[in-house]
């Protein structure tokens, strides 16, 4: 049987997800930025993430494995979109709008937190795909806190690189929690089989 706390916990972290995309996708493109580009599909990814995770709980042990490997690729996603707008601003190379980004930054940093510390105690039930959604929002705190530095670095600076260079972090972090996530599942499956 599924625990109620932990669907409720990855029913409201999904719910959050959703709705901070919206602001930070909004944001992104009113001011030219390639790391809230990256950070709101990677809001988009951790929503999707939670709420097939919520309809997975119930499931079988290999059926959740199997999922657990569909969402390592998912949480690819972030970095081509990261590649997607670094190229867009390289053609038009402005600097992010600095107190727009660190605002929003700080916004998804508080967003991130709470979904971190309430997964937190969840991490080891459900296997692979609870612990994907834990992985999703500590490295997503991570990131802010780097969007965060790059709007008060760009704001002394009136650069690209520090938007860029937090682009590249968000999506190496994503490359390395969707190996991890895929690891545990292939473990997962192997052991049902």
């Amino acid at each position: 049987m599924t625990n109620p706390l932990l669907r409720r916990a990855v029913a409201l972290a999904a719910a959050l997800n959703l709705a901070y995309f919206g602001v930070e996708f909004v944001v992104a493109l009113h001011i030219g930025s390639v790391s809230l580009l990256a950070d709101s599909a990677d809001f988009f990814e951790d929503a999707a993430i939670n709420f097939l995770i919520v309809a997975a709980l119930g499931w079988n042990a290999r059926r959740r494995a199997q999922t657990g490997m569909v969402l390592s690729g998912v949480l690819l996603l972030p970095a081509v979109a990261f590649l997607w707008t670094l190229v867009r601003k390289f053609s038009a190379p402005v600097p992010p709008e600095a107190i727009q980004l660190t605002l929003t930054g700080l916004g998804a940093l508080a967003i991130n937190l709470f979904c971190a510390f309430m997964l937190v105690r969840f991490r080891h039930h459900g296997g692979s795909l609870t612990n994907a959604a834990f992985l999703s929002a500590r490295n997503d705190v991570v990131a802010n806190i780097g969007i965060i530095g790059a709007g008060g670095v760009t704001a002394l600076t009136r650069s690209i690189w520090p938007d860029i260079i937090v682009g590249l972090a968000i999506a190496a972090m994503n490359l390395d929690a969707a190996c991890v996530v895929w690891t545990a599942a292939r473990e997962e499956h192997r052991a049902e089989a």
